[in-house]
């Protein structure tokens, strides 16, 4: 757990029910190991496998706002070891989460590898670029193969981290991976069919 996630997410309240609860003694000593805060080769490697994340804004009622954002794999990009971006497609016009972030720019995403039961938690704010702004910028983050229209960049400047437990995560498999694992199975089937046709031209 990067200790800063720690400082960020355990708040007075939070830190009497972990005392409620009995687990207070173990995060404790989890907040007093340093481990930094910025990313490594494993979150950026896990974060360009990714074609989706959650992400979750605060509107002015206090409520968050969770969103679904989804793209081809690697859409959300590691720019440094601080600093991640997306390129923002145009979607269903009500601009909630962009509406959000204008007045509070923190945010935290929840990015799923439901195949391997792994789950990265990061907290940032968010800084909103217009497409106009920043041509250059869009053009870093822009998939030519993928048919949608970008509106603007979302530049993430992390905050903290933290890798959750796998326990109660429900593996799920994406085309593409179930294909990967069934391979081997799918050149098996076409040896026999190949000596099924060779048989049969006996």
């Amino acid at each position: 757990m990067a200790r800063n996630f720690a400082e960020i997410a355990f708040t007075e309240s939070v830190k009497a029910q972990q005392e409620k609860y009995g687990s207070r003694k173990s995060y404790a000593r989890m907040e007093a190991m340093a481990r930094g805060t910025e990313l490594s080769f494993a979150e950026a490697d896990f974060i360009a496998d990714r074609d989706s994340f959650y992400l979750a804004t605060v509107g002015e009622t206090g409520f968050p706002y969770v969103q679904f954002r989804g793209g081809p794999k690697g859409f959300l990009k590691t720019l440094d070891a601080t600093t991640l971006a997306y390129a923002d497609f145009r979607g269903n016009l009500q601009y909630v989460s962009v509406g959000n972030l204008t007045r509070n720019d923190k945010a935290a995403l929840i990015l799923m590898d439901y195949a391997h039961r792994q789950r990265l938690k990061i907290y940032a704010r968010i800084e909103v670029i217009e497409a106009k702004d920043n041509p250059e910028l869009i053009s870093q983050l822009q998939d030519e193969s993928y048919d949608a229209q970008v509106e603007r960049a979302m530049v993430l400047h992390v905050e903290a981290f933290d890798w959750n437990c796998p326990q109660h995560i429900t593996p799920r498999y994406t085309i593409e991976e179930i294909r990967a694992l069934n391979a081997p199975l799918y050149e098996h089937v076409a040896k026999l069919e190949a000596e099924i046709e060779r048989l049969k031209a006996k």
